[in-house]
């Protein structure tokens, strides 16, 4: 899955524009950092600056391109219930591997037909039982359970029952775990998506070492350190947010779909993964027909190309994508003579003086906007404080839309030049970027960061296009703005005159 060449978001102008859709089956990424807490161009985040080759220190897996290991895994699966399919995997021009059209696929038609039983989810049997038991003992959440759970029974070689399967995943799967720090604060310095995955990478360091030691060094026979370590941890994770799901109709169970896994995405269909109570299995719905040979597409959600970036490691072709967005930080400066009062108001909702919002094609949040009232909101207004960073948060319960006409002309001033620095900042990295020297010296090397460059560029380029349109838009918001008032102005001073 995630296997496509060349990453929630929210905007007003003025409604909402998009809100989180809690029916799409792909999971969101896990925010656990302790075992206690509640529970297409594309490449495949080493916070070091030595350069990962999972290749060289994962011994299961296969390249990203193998046709004959997804072969073989069809074969296992027929032979385990999956019922004959209407797709065979074939190499693509849209991904290394895809899934094709034996024959005329109609449109609604309902395909893949997998068994409950061949899924992959934390209910899962385990090779060695005594390490999950271990782990359910301890109440390890269902994201670092299953990575864990891959690791074990990828280290079982032939002797578990998903050998088959695991020798058909990639030994590097496609993500940004993958880029060193320098390669995230050299090639993605100008897009938000930076932090997420610097984020994103501690998150999974924090994870492995709780799970170190918490567990694995108290049962070093069950986790032994050769196996269960920063490496195969960044493998298992790295499958995990390119191809785990989430079912809807099965209570939201999170899981890993063998087959279904290698269908790749497009921004052009609206067809998700789920369970059908009918047939007892994983099935999509074609959203389009197909002819024989023809790629056959899922969607992987309503994702930015950001988001597709950091945990699929492609970029779509700019302006493809409906659902992208870029975002945009606004920040609350320390001169403020409320500094005080506005930040306790913003961390009382979860907020901070420096906050991400999403911007669209079409618009921005209303959260954005609430909280560029704030921002801008003077002393007066100090009992209004707690309403605006409610609504900033969306913590208020409902979808309202504050309005504060008096403040709006400096509120989009605000954002405004906000949108024009950060374009600055991505027209800069755009400009270097045909003179970048990438300083390497292995050809294996100059490959890989021309690859990496060119997904930057590629991102960089299409969120940046979202700020000029975003950039117009304030411009001309502003104006007219600006030219009611001088006409209100015009008329007071013709009443007045009559009065003279």
């Amino acid at each position: 899955m995630a296997e496509a060449s060349t990453v929630i978001f929210r905007s007003t102008l003025l409604p909402s524009m998009f809100s989180q859709n809690h029916h799409l089956p792909y999971s969101k990424p896990f925010r656990t950092k302790t075992l206690n807490s509640p529970s297409q161009i594309r490449c495949s985040i080493s916070t070091t600056d030595t350069p990962f080759t999972a290749v060289d220190r994962i011994p299961w897996g296969c390249e990203v391109d193998s046709v004959e290991n997804a072969e073989a895994l069809q074969k296992w699966l027929s032979g385990s219930g999956l019922p004959p399919q209407k797709m065979r995997i074939e190499k693509v021009d849209v991904g290394e591997r895809g899934l094709v059209a034996n024959n005329n696929i109609r449109k609604g038609e309902k395909l893949l037909f997998v068994p409950p039983s061949l899924v992959i989810s934390a209910d899962s049997v385990w090779s060695c039982p005594e390490a999950g038991k271990v782990l359910k003992r301890n109440s390890v959440p269902d994201w670092p359970l299953l990575a864990t759970y891959l690791i074990s029974e990828a280290s079982q070689m032939s002797s578990s029952r998903w050998s088959n399967y695991i020798s058909a995943l990639p030994r590097q799967p496609y993500s940004l775990l993958y880029w060193t720090r320098s390669e995230l604060d050299r090639y993605l310095e100008a897009s938000q998506i930076r932090e997420r995955a610097i984020e994103r990478s501690n998150d999974v360091i924090g994870t492995y070492n709780d799970l170190k030691l918490r567990i694995f060094s108290k049962h070093p026979d069950l986790f032994p350190e050769e196996v269960f370590n920063m490496e195969t941890f960044r493998w298992s994770f790295g499958i995990l947010f390119s191809r785990l799901v989430r079912l809807p109709s099965m209570d939201g169970k999170v899981a890993l779909v063998p087959w279904a896994d290698m269908l790749n995405h497009s921004c052009e269909v609206e067809t998700y993964l789920d369970y059908d109570k009918s047939s007892e299995g994983i099935v999509f719905t074609t959203g389009r027909p197909y002819q024989p040979g023809e790629q056959v597409f899922i969607s992987y959600g309503k994702k930015s190309n950001g988001e597709l970036l950091l945990s699929y490691g492609f970029v779509p072709k700019e302006g493809t994508n409906p659902s992208d967005s870029a975002e945009l930080s606004l920040s609350l400066k320390k001169s403020d003579k409320c500094y005080k009062e506005k930040m306790e108001a913003l961390m009382k909702y979860g907020l901070s003086g420096s906050q991400c919002f999403p911007l669209q094609v079409t618009g921005w949040s209303v959260e954005m906007m609430a909280y560029a009232y704030l921002v801008v909101s003077p002393p007066s207004m100090l009992n209004q404080f707690d309403k605006m960073a409610a609504a900033a948060s969306n913590k208020t319960g409902t979808k309202k839309d504050i309005r504060y006409p008096d403040l709006d002309e400096q509120a989009l001033q605000f954002i405004l030049d906000s949108c024009e620095a950060s374009i600055a900042k991505y027209s800069k990295f755009l400009q270097a970027s045909g003179s970048m020297d990438l300083d390497v010296t292995s050809p294996k090397q100059l490959n890989r960061r021309l690859f990496l460059k060119q997904l930057a560029v590629d991102l960089c380029n299409s969120e940046r296009r979202i700020l000029y349109r975003a950039q117009y838009i304030l411009r001309r918001r502003l104006r007219d703005i600006r030219s009611g008032e001088l006409r209100a102005l015009k008329i007071f001073d013709g009443f007045r005159n009559l009065f003279k």
